[in-house]
């Protein structure tokens, strides 16, 4: 065997990742096979482009989950089409950050976690991975109600929320079974379900007809609503989900390629790079044929035709995911196979986004924690964290869903910056990318991206927070802004503090394990 296929086999971690030879720690068993990709190959090969396919179209489900479906829906119902153009640069802004996430994994072999963990105190560590695993649970929450309202749309009320939720919960046992198999089986999956909702949202989208010029108006005039602002806000707190990039940066790992070879490197970087891109552009159309829909029915719908109950809940204002077919039953004359269409487009976003979010806590827990279980058990385990508060909420908050969801949002804005600052940091860290650290016109581009993100984040928190009850409140509130902005300082600050800390030791040449 060659020295570089003697490489290539040298160490494995939890996804399969290839190690070189100057990796340490113990070998741990891979959960799969690797999917070997052509070596020899021009300038671009489309057989190659096809090997690399599968991961960016599994991280391309967090920007199609029922949360962004809610929040497309209501700012087509506010705002019509004025309000594409701030999903188009969300969504290209998260493929910037995306690509790093891709480019980390090809590059060291291990994910965002492991690389925390190993970059990071304990202390600072443990902060992270509680930080993701809110945000995991936050976003299952979300998911799970979405396909429970689904699967009780589609039997016509006789699954309540709750079952749903078990159900859901359940079915994400599906991907254990279609990966043993092999993990092609599952990327096939995921690629179904998201041609599911292509068709679905699309038939929607086709059978509405909206003004085309004005779609294309939406798209590239930038302009926002005086009423609209709060919704802008929510697409940009939607879009960017805080565990993707450590999902994306895991998900890479299942391409076999010798971290040895820069040419393998680069090729790696290049392939995921368009996948990503490919991927990501599928979601913004099905988010935008969402978006339109409601924009060419509800925004403009005379509500006196509907029942005197859905009046209000039909509102541009008050839609949610909770009566959203009912409004479109009505805006589409009372013609029944709407509600269906909708809710398996639905359905299909909710079932995939909810078994990303398994793969996301499994990278999450195992990176930070170092744990190393049966998958079964760890998948038991992840998706117990987040059912038990899911059946719980659909019970006990039924009536409540629309404001649950709008505190989920709020909580993905708080914790978007404890993944954003460190893909931010250590891809642009020599010691651990090497020859694929960021040049200087990509740390300028996406620390540039990350403050636009962070600040307008911020912005939404306060402004959804704005609070008229008692003073105490704004004390309480003020108290806890400042904590939350002195804990974003301490890892802003993070690699300058540890930089000092070991020059004061005497330190600085210690070398890192990456």
């Amino acid at each position: 065997m060659s020295k570089e296929k003697e490489a290539m086999h040298t160490a494995v971690d939890n996804y399969g990742a290839i190690n070189d030879q100057k990796s340490v720690g113990p070998q741990q068993p891979r959960d799969f096979q690797l999917i070997s990709v052509p070596q020899a190959a021009p300038v671009f090969s489309f057989r190659k482009l096809w090997a690399f396919s599968g991961p960016g179209f599994l991280m391309s489900i967090a920007y199609l989950d029922p949360g962004n479906i809610e929040s497309d829906l209501q700012a087509g119902s506010l705002a019509q089409y004025q309000l594409l153009w701030v999903l188009f640069w969300c969504t290209l802004c998260g493929l910037i950050i995306q690509l790093l996430a891709a480019k980390l994994g090809v590059v060291t072999g291990q994910h965002l976690a492991q690389v925390c963990r190993k970059e990071y105190a304990l202390l600072p560590r443990l902060g992270l991975w509680i930080a993701m695993e809110l945000a995991i649970i936050g976003a299952d929450i979300q998911e799970v109600i979405g396909s429970a309202i689904a699967l009780n749309i589609i039997s016509q009320g006789t699954l309540p929320l709750w079952m749903g939720c078990l159900i859901t919960a359940i079915d994400t046992f599906t991907f254990l079974f279609l990966e043993s198999y092999g993990l092609r089986y599952l990327e096939g999956f995921f690629g179904f379900l998201i041609m599911m909702m292509v068709g679905m949202f699309g038939w929607m989208y086709i059978a509405v007809k909206p003004v085309q010029a004005e779609v294309v108006k939406g798209l590239f005039l930038a302009r926002v609503p005086s009423n609209s602002l709060e919704q802008a806000l929510g697409v940009v707190g939607a879009v960017i989900m805080p565990h993707n990039l450590y999902l994306h940066s895991g998900l890479v790992l299942s391409r076999e390629i010798s971290r040895e070879d820069k040419t393998q490197i680069k090729e790696g970087i290049k392939y995921n790079s368009i996948e990503s891109a490919i991927a990501l552009l599928v979601s913004f159309i099905i988010n935008m044929f969402v978006l339109c829909v409601f924009g060419a029915t509800v925004y403009s719908t005379n509500l006196a035709s509907y029942p005197v109950e859905l009046q209000t809940l039909c509102a541009p204002d008050q839609i949610s995911l909770l009566n959203a077919h009912q409004c479109l039953y009505y805006a589409f004359g009372q013609k029944q196979w709407i509600i269906y269409i909708w809710a398996l487009g639905l359905l299909a976003g909710g079932q995939s986004s909810t078994m990303t979010g398994t793969y996301a806590g499994q990278f999450v827990m195992e990176g930070f924690l170092d744990i190393k279980w049966a998958k079964w058990k760890r998948v038991l385990f992840t998706r117990s964290i987040a059912i038990v508060p899911c059946v719980i909420i659909a019970i006990a908050a039924h009536s409540r869903l629309d404001a649950l969801s709008e505190w989920i949002n709020v909580e993905q804005s708080l914790l978007l910056p404890f993944s954003l600052i460190p893909i931010l940091q250590v891809t642009s860290n020599r010691k651990i990318m090497g020859d694929f650290t960021n040049s200087w016109f990509w740390i300028g581009l996406t620390w540039f991206i990350g403050f636009i993100l962070l600040s307008i984040n911020i912005y939404f928190v306060i402004d959804y927070l704005i609070l008229q009850g008692p003073w105490y409140q704004h004390v309480i509130a003020g108290i806890g802004l400042t904590i939350y902005l002195l804990m974003l300082l301490f890892y802003l600050a993070y690699p300058l503090l540890t930089a000092a800390v070991k020059k004061y030791r005497g330190q600085m040449d210690t070398p890192l394990n990456y």
